[in-house]
C-alpha cells in the first residue's frame, strides 16, 4: 500500500490485499479523483522552536514523529490530506483546515499543519478554488464540503489512517474563516461531520460577500468556538470575527480573542492578518499566486504562533475531546491570554478576550477597537 510508494506522482488503484468493501470504495474513488502520493516527512523538530514551551497546549510535545502527504487537489473541490505515521495509528481524530482566500498551496500553514499532525491528527485541507478568479465565492463551502466528503471515504480504504468523526475540529483562516462558520451552520445539508470545535483565525470576506451569512444563530448548541483578530488586520477587519461572536447567541461556549501588537525595544511582535502564516517547504506544491507571494514574504514563526494560534487551537481540541485545558482555551484566565516572554523575561502584551454577557446569548464586546 502507500507506505511502500516513493515520493512522486502516483495514480491511486486497489491492489490485492483490500476487502471487497474497501476496492469497491477505492474504485468509486478513483472515478472521483487522482491521488497522488507526495512523501513521508518529518513532522516534530527534536526540540522546541525558539520560544515555543516545551509541553501543553502550542508545545513541542508529541506523538508521531512523522505525516504522509497526499495530493487531490487537481480539481476545485479536491483536496490535500495529511495523516500521522510513525509510528502510524490505526484511527485518529480529524481536524479540517480551510485556508484564506489563494491559499491553495498548503505550504503557507505547513509548520502548523505539521504541528496538528505531531499531536496524533488527521488533516483534510480542502481547496475550494480552482485560481483566484474562479469559482465564485458562494460555491466555496460546497467545494469544500465536496473535498471533505472525498477525503474521509478515502480514509475508510487500504491502509490509511482511518478517520474519527465523532469530534471534528474546523481551524479557518481569512476566507476559510468564512467557509467554516457557513459549513457550522449547513453541516447537516452538506453532508459533513458537525463541527465539535472551531478556530476562526482573522475571518473575513474583505470586499467580498460570497458565503456569508446574515448571522450566525444557526451554529451548534453546543460547539466550542474561539474567534481571533488582529489588531492590525488591515485585510479583512475585525468585522466578520465581531459579527460571528456577536450573533451566534445559541452557542453559549464562545470567546472572542484579540491579539495586539507589542515591541521589547529591540524587536516586535504583529498582530497582521498574516500571522497564521507559518510556512515549510515540505508541502509546496509549486503554485505561486498573490497570496504565496505574500506568505513568503510575511510568514514568521513566533510567540503569536506558539501561544496564540497553536495554544489556543490545541486546547480548544483537548477540552473538546478530553476535557482538558478548559482554563487555557476558555474564561478569561491568566492562561488563556498569556502570550509568552521578551528575552529579560517581562511578559509580552496579553491576549484580550471578550465573553458572552452572562445569563443571556448576547455578546459583551461590541466595537473591538484600535490602540
Amino acid at each position: 500500500m502507500f507506505d511502500k510508494l516513493k515520493p512522486g506522482e502516483r495514480r491511486f488503484r486497489a491492489v490485492n490485499d483490500t476487502t471487497p468493501k474497501e476496492t469497491n470504495n477505492m474504485r468509486t474513488y478513483f472515478f472521483m479523483a487522482i491521488l497522488i502520493f507526495k512523501g513521508l516527512y518529518s513532522a516534530a523538530q527534536g526540540t522546541p522552536y525558539p520560544g515555543q514551551p516545551a509541553t501543553g497546549p502550542g508545545g513541542a510535545e508529541y506523538e508521531h514523529r512523522s505525516v504522509a502527504f497526499y495530493d487531490s487537489a487537481a480539481r476545485a473541490d479536491g483536496f490535500w490530506l495529511f495523516e500521522p505515521s510513525d509510528p502510524r495509528p490505526d484511527s485518529a481524530e480529524v481536524v479540517v483546515f480551510l485556508h484564506g482566500y489563494g491559499a491553495y498551496n498548503p505550504v503557507a500553514y505547513g509548520k502548523w499543519i505539521k504541528h496538528l499532525v505531531a499531536k496524533g491528527n488527521i488533516v483534510i485541507y480542502p481547496r475550494y478554488q480552482k485560481n483566484l478568479l474562479t469559482p465564485r465565492p458562494d460555491v466555496f463551502p460546497a467545494n469544500a464540503a465536496k473535498g471533505i466528503r472525498d477525503a474521509l471515504a478515502l480514509l475508510q480504504t487500504g491502509h490509511h489512517v482511518r478517520p474519527r468523526t465523532d469530534k471534528v475540529a474546523y481551524i479557518g483562516h481569512s476566507y476559510g474563516g468564512v467557509i467554516a462558520a457557513n459549513l457550522g451552520v449547513h453541516w447537516e445539508k452538506l453532508r459533513i461531520p458537525q463541527p465539535s470545535a472551531m478556530l476562526l483565525c482573522e475571518p473575513g470576506s474583505g470586499p467580498l460577500k460570497g458565503a456569508r451569512l446574515g448571522n450566525y444563530a444557526g451554529l451548534p448548541a453546543d460547539l466550542n468556538l474561539i474567534v481571533i483578530v488582529g489588531e492590525d488586520d488591515y485585510v479583512v477587519g475585525h468585522e466578520f470575527g465581531q459579527l460571528v461572536f456577536e450573533t451566534a447567541v445559541n452557542t453559549p461556549n464562545r470567546n472572542l480573542v484579540l491579539q495586539r501588537r507589542d515591541t521589547d525595544g529591540h524587536r516586535w511582535v504583529l498582530a497582521t492578518h498574516s500571522e497564521p502564516y507559518c510556512y515549510d517547504l515540505d508541502f509546496d506544491t509549486g503554485v505561486r499566486n498573490y497570496t504565496t507571494r505574500r506568505v513568503f514574504q510575511t510568514s514568521r514563526l513566533n510567540e503569536v504562533d506558539f501561544n496564540c494560534y497553536w495554544k489556543l487551537g490545541d486546547a480548544l481540541i483537548g477540552y473538546t475531546r478530553q476535557g482538558l485545558y478548559g482554563d487555557v482555551a476558555f474564561g478569561n484566565t491568566s492562561q488563556q491570554r498569556f502570550l509568552g516572554k521578551w528575552a529579560d523575561g517581562k511578559a509580552i502584551r496579553p491576549l484580550e478576550v471578550f465573553l458572552p454577557r452572562a445569563g443571556t446569548g448576547a455578546a459583551s464586546a461590541v466595537g473591538v477597537s484600535r490602540k
